[in-house]
């Protein structure tokens, strides 16, 4: 039973992760807009997520790979949209 409860929160992190930078992204692209978003914020939060990804890789723990690498390309999706539509 405590793994299939462990299983629920760890899959319940990793869609609020990877969701979280939905409302982001659109408001961004719908507004071409990205003069809010930190770059020093993103930057580090996309390495964050490559570091994620290199551990999950190194320790054989696929669920923290997938999760991670779609955060990771969320994250890096709105740090691309910020050196696109940055002002300022």
């Amino acid at each position: 039973m405590s793994d299939l409860i462990a299983n629920v929160v760890g899959t319940a992190a990793a869609l609020c992760s990877i969701t979280s930078f939905a409302p982001q992204m659109i408001k961004i692209w719908k507004e071409k807009d990205a003069s809010s978003v930190s770059l020093k914020t993103y930057s580090l939060t996309v390495t964050c997520f490559v570091l994620w990804v290199g551990y999950g890789v190194l320790t054989g723990a696929w669920p923290i790979v997938v999760a991670n690498g779609c955060a990771f390309l969320m994250a890096l999706a709105v740090l691309i949209m910020k050196w696109r539509f940055g002002r300022g």
